[in-house]
């Protein structure tokens, strides 16, 4: 295997592992591995300056046996099919893997956000939805932010969808403002789910989180409030990056005083006062207990997973590590929180927030962090215990456990016709 699989090599390899777990035929292999819908779109923009440019935009549906689909919209500029193809089948497990109702989704526009003006985003975003329209809604799929979108990209696209149905349709996304629908506590949602992911994993092991040093990659929307509910607990983060590169200082970060640094115009978290610059790969490599890949897939290959020295590895991105690298990974006694499992309090919440949607009754923060909570360490507990009775890894044990639930729900439904 390549040190560089892409994201669509590595998760249909980790379905491979599953089957071979759960023992499925051929036929059931094939129908799990292929997408039930795959769509790619035009999308035109006008910019600011008059001139028009044709973008590409992509919705995968992987899977709606156990409910509508369910999936993030990324905008970046190396999304294509392949790559929204691993991300909706991740999905698919993931949601299963934590007992939701729902199949896997994802969707995407190849653009860098960074280079849009906020009209220009606003009319990216719009254009995508109208062309996506015909294959998304509340019982059929359900967009949320990801990579290069927020809460304003889910309010444009609720905006667009409600305008062409003539009336408001607050469940077609989640991840929106608390204003126009959306649930409290869902902005922090997987970073939240991170850190109670990490916590189970150092509590099975017997490691008081208090004082555990931390290196977060990634200082986005899931790495930078990862960072910050990990400091606020106890843990000593001592490890910063985002796209420029990273921070370190051995006595510890405040993720609040860098998060307040990039809200106040700077565009990363290189130069902070008080901290020595590293790079993305040197800070993957830090002598750390946790380390939060909270960035974009395959970070950690064959190539470097040696020289990762952290004790767990919790997977706040989706994909970070390629399958290479976790065999090395559990070579050296590294424990790895897969990312279907560490990551997964986004979709958790989304689902809660859907549910408040359709039933127009909102709980309080407090009540969704305790029912998110308690949703990931049963999560935990059921992935650890199948990893333990079968000898196999978190991953393995958590792909093993999504997939049979998706594979049982198929059976029982039958195929038509």
């Amino acid at each position: 295997m390549s040190a560089r699989m892409s994201a669509l090599d590595s998760a249909l390899h980790q379905l491979d592992q599953a089957v071979e777990q759960l023992g499925l035929d051929e036929g059931m292999h094939e129908m799990l591995a292929t997408p039930r819908r795959s769509m790619e779109v035009a999308v035109p923009l006008r910019r600011d300056d008059g001139t028009l440019k044709v973008l590409k935009g992509y919705r995968v549906q992987h899977n709606f046996s156990r409910g509508p689909a369910k999936g993030g919209i990324r905008f970046h500029p190396d999304t294509d099919m392949d790559e929204v193809r691993a991300l909706a089948m991740w999905m698919t497990w993931k949601c299963a893997l934590i007992g939701i109702p729902y199949g896997g989704a994802k969707g995407g526009v190849a653009v860098d956000p960074r280079l849009l003006s906020r009209n220009e985003l606003e009319r990216v975003t719009r254009r995508y939805a109208s062309e996506i329209m015909p294959i998304i809604g509340p019982e059929k799929d359900i967009p949320a932010p990801d990579v290069g979108t927020d809460e304003q990209t889910m309010a444009w696209m609720m905006d667009t969808f409600s305008a062409h149905k003539g009336y408001t349709v607050t469940g077609v996304v989640t991840g929106k403002p608390v204003s126009v629908g959306g649930s409290e506590g869902r902005g922090g949602a997987t970073s939240r789910g991170v850190m109670y992911a990490a916590f189970s994993a150092l509590r099975e092991a017997g490691v008081d989180h208090r004082g555990a040093t931390v290196a977060v990659q990634g200082f986005g929307k899931v790495g930078g409030l990862a960072a910050q509910f990990l400091h606020d607990a106890g843990c000593l983060v001592v490890a910063v990056s985002d796209w420029k590169g990273g921070v370190y200082n051995a006595r510890g970060l405040n993720p609040a005083a860098l998060l307040k640094h990039l809200k106040s115009g700077a565009d990363t978290v290189v130069g902070f006062p008080g901290t020595d610059t590293i790079t993305n790969a040197e800070l993957l490599e830090l002598d750390v207990d946790i380390l939060v890949p909270a960035a974009l897939e395959g970070v950690i290959h064959e190539g470097n997973a040696d020289k990762v020295k952290a004790f767990f590895v919790v997977e706040g991105a989706n994909g970070p590590t390629t399958p290479d690298a976790d065999k090395v990974l559990e070579g050296n006694n590294v424990l790895v929180v897969p990312d279907v499992l560490a990551n997964s309090g986004g979709v958790a919440v989304s689902y809660f927030e859907w549910v408040q949607d359709l039933q127009a009754y909102f709980w309080s923060e407090d009540e969704v962090n305790d029912r998110l909570k308690a949703l990931m360490e049963s999560a935990y507990d059921q992935v650890s215990t199948m990893a333990r009775e079968r000898g196999i890894s978190l991953r393995t044990a958590a792909q093993t456990i999504g997939v049979g639930r998706v594979a049982q729900a198929h059976r029982t439904r039958g195929l038509y016709p």
